[in-house]
């Protein structure tokens, strides 16, 4: 995987990592989530049966360098958001074709002060063409909300850097925390329009003390 200076628009991939760290404040315009449905037979045991799976299988990543042996990468190393995604390729691959609870796209870990890091989850994926019956099928919809990230208003490649920053009237002009949500209105500002980033995606904070259920859509 490609490092933030490798990469070649490094920047909308620092905000799509601060995006799925929950830190998008326009939720309404950039986030697609599925239908909460009411819940279904044996919903509360499928559940169950993830998280055990994951509480059994991947407590041997807590240790991040245990992770990073296993094929993990930091999928931003310079970011700053809270919640870093340590991803693993194959895995990703992977998970087009069904929901492995042992076998996550990426490994959550919660950022300290002192720069250390701590499990608390995993994140699990879906081509974005999955029909919500089919993610209902991998995780309940009674349970969980997948989500997307939409409609992104980028600053066009050749000038990012400099223009990444860009606020209008005390907002941001890209990225998403921008006000701005379509492609007639990106192309206004001369930035790039993508309708998606990513595919469907669920987090799951099975380490996390907490609610492994609610922590949020990142």
């Amino acid at each position: 995987m490609a490092t933030p200076e490798q990469h070649p628009d490094e920047h909308a991939a620092m905000a799509a990592e601060h995006a799925m760290a929950g830190m998008v404040s326009n939720e309404d315009l950039h986030m697609r989530l599925t239908p909460q449905r009411p819940p279904g037979a044996g919903d509360s045991a499928r559940a169950a049966e993830v998280l055990a799976v994951m509480r059994r299988e991947l407590a041997r990543y807590r240790d991040v360098h245990a992770a990073e042996a296993d094929g993990f990468r930091n999928f931003i190393p310079a970011a700053a958001a809270p919640v870093q995604h340590f991803t693993k390729l194959r895995w990703a691959f992977q998970a087009r074709n069904g929901l492995d609870a042992a076998r996550p796209t990426s490994l959550l870990y919660q950022r300290a002060v002192d720069g250390g890091v701590t499990l608390v989850g995993a994140m699990f994926t879906a081509p974005p063409q999955t029909t919500d019956a089919e993610l209902d099928a991998r995780m309940p919809l009674s349970v969980v909300r997948w989500h997307q990230h939409i409609n992104w208003c980028l600053p066009p490649l050749a000038d990012a850097r400099r223009r990444w920053s860009e606020t209008k009237d005390g907002q941001p002009v890209f990225g998403p925390k921008s006000p701005i949500a379509t492609a007639d209105a990106c192309e206004a500002v001369g930035g790039r329009f993508r309708p998606r980033l990513f595919g469907w995606m669920v987090h799951v904070m099975a380490f996390s003390g907490g609610d492994p259920w609610n922590a949020g859509h990142h």
